[in-house]
């Protein structure tokens, strides 16, 4: 009988052995799940939605208040093809832009020499592993990341936020919202595990997300606008958009 595995020591050991009770198919939050994501952003000209050149308009919407005040840095999570990395550039900030799928990181960097952009350090890799980014970060940005991952790695999220998010910093997001109109499960967390599946994303409530970051000071959470064809934003109504701030020096 051979020797039994009884190597668990660590948080990350405990995370690591629940992403293997996903079937390997299901993996977009680790490496593992590069391929899956290099063969979503493949075909350009796919009627994704956010495909288009446009930043988000909540992302907008906060920069035309006063809230985010350039000239610092920021981290934009899952990037993708670097639409709203650009923007953020544009209002002075130093990004770094960071993407699982190197197709996606591609296309972004084709984006910035089109856009003739500075400012912006474009990466592929796995934003939540130990050394891929380093803070301080006056700014993190996630738009559509968060509700892929698993119940168990919104630890590994908020690990992250703690490590790189400055004292006073904002961290934003967009998330699939539950309710009508919405998108993404509402199913319980225990069920995807017993599926083995995530069911393309999972969808949140507005209560669920102020627990979630229940230590960081919610600043505004609403429902994305949705925003026509010509409009220069890109907004969709199934997705809650929200705007926190981690208590400590005024940024």
């Amino acid at each position: 009988m051979g020797e039994t595995d009884r190597g668990i020591r660590t948080v990350e050991d405990v995370l690591t052995l629940l992403d293997g009770l996903f079937a390997p198919g299901a993996d977009r939050w680790t490496e593992g799940g590069a391929d899956w994501w290099d063969g979503f952003y493949a075909d350009r000209g796919r009627p994704v939605p956010f495909f288009v050149p446009k930043p988000d308009e909540n992302l907008v919407a906060y920069a035309e208040r006063g809230l985010l005040a350039g000239g610092g840095r920021a981290l934009d999570l899952g990037c993708g093809p670097g639409r709203n990395a650009l923007y953020l550039a544009s209002l002075g900030y130093e990004v770094d832009a960071v993407d699982l799928s190197a197709t996606a990181i591609r296309w972004a960097r084709e984006r910035a020499r089109e856009a003739g952009a500075t400012g912006v350090r474009l990466r592929c890799g796995d934003a939540f592993a130990a050394g891929t980014v380093e803070g301080p970060y006056d700014l993190v940005y996630d738009s559509g990341c968060f509700h892929h991952l698993p119940p168990h790695r919104r630890v590994s999220h908020l690990a992250l936020l703690d490590r790189v998010l400055a004292p006073g910093g904002l961290f934003a997001l967009t998330a699939f919202a539950a309710g009508e109109g919405g998108m993404g499960s509402e199913r319980p967390d225990a069920d995807f595990y017993r599926a083995g599946a995530l069911e393309g994303g999972l969808a949140y409530t507005d209560t669920a997300l102020r627990a979630v970051f229940g230590d960081l000071a919610p600043l505004e959470l609403r429902r994305m606008r949705d925003e026509p064809a010509d409009s220069p934003r890109f907004g969709e109504s199934f997705l809650w958009t929200g705007l926190f701030r981690r208590p400590g020096k005024e940024a």
